[in-house]
């Protein structure tokens, strides 16, 4: 075994360590609002339950490890002493992810992630439609250990009121495959309550465009689910329209080894999650045609391929 003392460390590298073996980590979703009303969301994976008499829950909203800068959630949970914290589940994990990329304290996050806001009971910070447990909760305490970078700020919580959708229950008590929680694992890696581990990209090392900037016709298709347009949120530029119409033309006179034409083939080659193909035999067809890209945009989602899903999805734009 290797053997490590912390003092003998460097910060990230102890971050690194506690990431990988203190897992997989429960993510609370935290909603708070500032003394100007702005909304605040953020994920916060160092977060766990104390106690049920009365109910108790914690998590860190940490100092950057850059600058050691106060995060929002910080500020506002310490200036209203309120806050929502909501589980996080499958289907919403990617606009979760969304939400934890550094905006600027003037930008809703609910907005920039495209998770929906909708007003709490007790406490001012709204809840986030999509999780289906939510807790309105008021700080207690906050202890802080350190002002350096990552040092730890401790919110101590009360929950003061449940929401929890009636359909989690089997028996009682709330089943863990309908809930169908993720949980945070270190670097990129998360874990699925029912279906082992995943990778999503993290949206901190770069500037996301977020949801709102998604064009309404991708965010308004009945194609893409929410993680797909979370996948779409988390990117750094939009293709321009001369990007799209060269990639397009190339689609089109590009010569593929055993390709076969047709509605029957395109359904093959969905099956077998090849969106080039996919795109090509689309571009053909004289039915259904838009909702065929759309597929093939869908199709290069899956394959982690994100120049080819907004050239095509933009492309969409253009069909009836």
């Amino acid at each position: 075994m290797f053997h490590y003392e912390p003092k003998d460390l460097s910060v990230p590298e102890v971050h690194r360590l506690l990431l990988g073996g203190v897992a997989p980590r429960p993510i609370a979703l935290v909603s708070t609002i500032s003394k100007d009303g702005i909304n605040n969301l953020s994920p916060f994976s160092f977060f766990n339950a104390f106690g049920a008499n009365p109910p108790i829950v914690a998590f860190s909203p940490s100092r950057r490890g850059r600058d050691a800068t106060l995060k929002d959630t910080y500020n506002n949970l310490v200036a209203t002493k309120e806050c929502v914290i909501q589980a996080v589940t499958h289907s919403m994990v990617e606009q979760v992810s969304l939400a934890s990329a550094e905006f600027p304290p003037e930008f809703d996050e609910f907005l920039k992630s495209g998770l929906t806001p909708i007003n709490s009971d007790l406490v001012n910070p709204k809840r986030a439609k999509e999780s289906p447990f939510q807790m309105e909760c008021k700080l207690l305490e906050m202890r802080s250990f350190g002002e350096g970078g990552a040092s730890a700020n401790l919110a101590i919580c009360q929950v003061l009121k449940f929401h929890v959708a009636e359909d989690l229950f089997t028996k009682g008590i709330i089943d863990p495959v309908k809930i169908d929680l993720v949980a945070r694992l270190s670097g990129s890696f998360y874990s699925r309550a029912a279906n082992g581990v995943f990778i999503i990209e993290q949206p901190v090392v770069k500037k996301c465009i977020g949801y709102d900037k998604i064009p309404l016709h991708i965010r308004q298709s009945e194609i893409y689910s929410a993680n797909d347009l979370g996948k779409f949120g988390h990117s750094e530029l939009i293709p321009n329209e001369n990007e799209v119409q060269e990639f397009i033309k190339k689609i089109k006179v590009e010569k593929l080894e055993q390709f076969e034409s047709g509605y029957d083939a395109f359904l093959r080659y969905q099956r077998l999650n090849d969106c080039n193909r996919m795109l090509k035999i689309a571009l053909e067809l004289s039915e259904n045609q838009k909702t065929s890209v759309e597929l093939s945009a869908k199709c290069a989602l899956q394959n982690n391929d994100m120049d080819f899903a907004w050239k095509t999805a933009l492309y969409a734009e253009k069909l009836v």
